[in-house]
């Protein structure tokens, strides 16, 4: 009899321990479904904000002078050919270094603007493993996320496409003149630049600079934040 009382006596006990490790776990799995959801919209309104750096930054750049007017990212001559430049220039032929500078330009112009599909594939396709720390991190944390696991993929994509825009542009017929030119200066060292490496890797350093530019716009600026996505997300790092 005092046996059964105290099992009666103990039942709700265990009930209620019981009834404690249900809701604990209910909770954990609420906190994780929200954690990963928030997880999921910050991803989301990254991407967004990436995209926007392409539509709207680097859209500019496929405009004629896009690159060329544009001293953040205009291309110059390469290092190695700052001689080139400089002889040129002191042998009265300043206009045709200037035309090989513009060629260079031109080409980058056109160029992404026949590979800006490749970038925004690019964005879409990436995951976001850490995105809250990204979202908190420095004024270009996204980009340079971008750019560090997608640059090597996208130059193997993107060298074709300036190859094909050297030529539609004229730039390897002005730039053959320019080295032949040059070559035939006594005692010089002889170059033959890889113009399409050059330019490959410019222009791809141009669109990352300008797509940081709209990263930098969205989480400073209110009034860049055009979606409810983005307005959500950004001021989570508002309040960092």
């Amino acid at each position: 009899m005092k046996k059964a009382l105290f099992l009666l006596l103990l039942l709700p006990a265990i009930s209620n321990a019981q009834l404690k490790g249900i809701l604990a776990k209910a909770t954990e799995k609420i906190n994780a479904v929200t954690k990963s959801n928030s997880t999921l919209d910050i991803a989301a309104g990254l991407k967004e904000a990436l995209n926007k750096g392409v539509s709207v930054q680097v859209s500019k750049l496929t405009a004629v002078d896009g690159f060329y007017k544009n001293e953040a990212v205009k291309i110059l001559m390469p290092e190695e050919l700052a001689k080139v430049d400089k002889t040129l220039r002191k042998m009265g032929l300043s206009k045709l270094a200037d035309e090989g500078i513009l060629a260079m330009n031109r080409a980058a112009e056109d160029a992404v603007k026949e590979a800006t599909p490749i970038f925004v594939s690019a964005i879409k396709n990436i995951t976001i493993t850490d995105a809250k720390s990204i979202l908190l991190g420095n004024e270009n944390a996204a980009t340079l996320y971008l750019q560090s696991s997608t640059e090597k993929p996208l130059y193997t994509k993107f060298n074709p496409v300036v190859q094909q825009s050297i030529g539609k542009v004229g730039a390897d017929v002005i730039w053959t003149k320019i080295i032949k030119q040059y070559n035939m200066i006594p005692l010089v060292t002889k170059v033959n630049p890889d113009l399409t490496d050059y330019i490959t890797k410019k222009a791809l350093e141009g669109v990352f600079k300008m797509i940081t530019v709209e990263e930098k716009n969205i989480r400073t600026d209110l009034n860049a934040r055009t979606s409810d996505l983005l307005k959500k997300v950004f001021a989570m790092q508002d309040k960092k």
